[in-house]
């Protein structure tokens, strides 16, 4: 009886999950009636209700939370996913699935959240590298025979590429490359798969990517190594993360960005039933611009040979017109022979003996003999006249240039008897007052300083005493 009382006391002891709830809502919403909650805003929704569902964060926790359309019109902006914001909340618990949210009353900006601001700050350092820049993009290639695809195996993003293409163009040879597309370790796993892709080489092609997410989810695709990967891809890429609204720095890398994996794969993969199409509609325009080549070909032949008239007739027409020239050609080869033949007659009745010809050109030569040696005496005379006129001169040059260096020997004679520095050579002195020349005695007073120049040297005396 005491083995079974125990169990029978605790189970008595023991509350119900909704009891648990309904005391829990009570404890949190009594003691916590409002608060002051910061946090970075993550799967932001607004709902065409006009209510706002979205999450608060920081590094290590999350919390769901909701604005309803009453308390979100009194919000100065409009919200998005990375905004660092502050609420004033109350804590509110569903009892039902026994888990609480925040309902916010009030919104303020705090500016980016964390991981918005990593966000933005690679972007500003990969696009100041160029590593953005349209001129580095490589082009899709029309018509891929290799794809290589870079995702997950199990997830939807695969699954929608392979029906587009196994849709739009049978051919095309599609290769996964499996790897984690989030998580810790999913940026790393990526990168290595792109490596991989490039390293063998035979690829036209490769897309990346995965299905929606939240930002967390598709933080990976922000990994600053991964996008320098893609950016050295030799093989063109194809950047497919989330939906069309979702912007990874993968994006902005890889050559071509498509807003989904679907899209992507209508991007790479050329619409097979289109280009039949194509072809089809070129076939009948060749063959009808073949017919009516034939059919005009076949008309200007008839307007031709209609023109030409019988070819029999115009052979004959053609024959005795070669008749006709050769004749004259004939009569006009004689005549020419008979001019030939007179003129060489009347030539070589012109023509000189070749003595007669030897004595002409020798007297020519001796009269231009003659003519030079005349002109050189003349002109040999004319230099001996100019040379003798140079001698007499240069004489009279000379006789002039010795008078003149006599008047200047004189002239110097004089100068130098006269200059006040040979006086001074005689043993004089120039007093100097002032650096004045002092040629009276009152001009000085009995203590004044006066230099004396002499013919070497300078001397400094002072006047004692002074007569006139």
């Amino acid at each position: 009886m005491e083995l079974n009382a125990e169990p029978q006391s605790r189970q008595k002891s023991a509350i119900s999950i909704s009891d648990l709830n309904r005391k829990v809502k009570h404890t949190l919403e009594s003691e916590l009636p409002s608060l002051l909650v910061k946090g970075e805003i993550s799967n932001f929704t607004a709902h065409r209700s006009g209510h706002w569902y979205f999450s608060l964060k920081d590094q290590k926790s999350q919390v769901m939370a909701v604005m309803f359309r009453g308390n979100n019109g009194r919000v100065s902006f409009q919200p998005k996913n990375g905004d660092e914001v502050l609420v004033r909340a109350r804590i509110a618990v569903y009892e039902p699935r026994g888990n609480y949210q925040l309902v916010c009353e009030s919104m303020e900006p705090m500016g980016a959240g964390d991981l918005q601001r990593q966000f933005e700050e690679l972007k500003k350092k990969l696009a100041a590298e160029g590593l953005f820049d349209p001129k580095r993009k490589q082009v899709l290639p029309k018509f891929p025979k290799q794809l290589a695809v870079v995702t997950s195996p199990t997830g939807a993003a695969i699954r929608d590429i392979l029906n587009v293409l196994k849709r739009r163009f049978k051919g095309l040879e599609v290769t996964v490359f499996p790897c984690k597309v989030q998580g810790d370790m999913a940026a790393k796993e990526i990168r290595e798969q792109v490596a991989l892709v490039n390293e063998l080489g035979y690829f036209d092609a490769m897309i990346v990517g995965r299905g929606g997410g939240s930002a967390e989810d598709l933080w990976c695709f922000n990994d600053e190594a991964l996008a320098r990967e893609i950016s050295m891809s030799s093989i063109p890429v194809i950047s497919a993360v989330g939906h069309e609204i979702d912007f990874t720095i993968s994006d902005f890398v890889a050559d071509l960005r498509a807003p989904t994996p679907s899209a992507a794969a209508e991007l790479v993969a050329a619409n097979s039933a289109e280009w039949m199409d194509k072809i089809n509609q070129n076939k009948r325009r060749l063959w009808r611009a073949m017919q009516n080549s034939f059919l005009y070909s076949q008309q200007n032949l008839f307007r031709l040979k209609k023109l030409l008239g019988s070819p029999e007739k115009l052979l004959e027409a053609k024959n005795q017109r070669l008749d006709d020239l050769r004749w004259r050609l004939d009569r006009l080869a004689s005549q020419n022979i008979q001019s030939k033949k007179q003129s060489l007659m009347r030539l070589r009745a012109g023509l000189q003996s070749p003595q007669q010809k030897l004595a002409a050109v020798e007297q020519k030569r001796k009269n231009l003999e003659d003519r030079l040696i005349k002109q050189s005496q003349s002109i040999l005379q004319n230099k001996k006249q100019k040379l003798a006129s140079l001698k007499s001169f240069e004489q009279l040059t000379r006789s002039q240039l010795n008078v003149k260096r006599s008047e200047l020997h004189y002239a110097m004679g004089k100068l130098d008897s006269l200059s006040p520095l040979k006086v001074l050579d005689r043993g004089y002195a120039i007093p100097l007052k002032d650096k004045q020349a002092i040629r009276k005695s009152t001009e000085l007073k009995v203590g004044d300083k006066v230099e004396l120049r002499l013919s070497q040297g300078k001397a400094f005396t002072e006047v004692l005493q002074l007569e006139e």
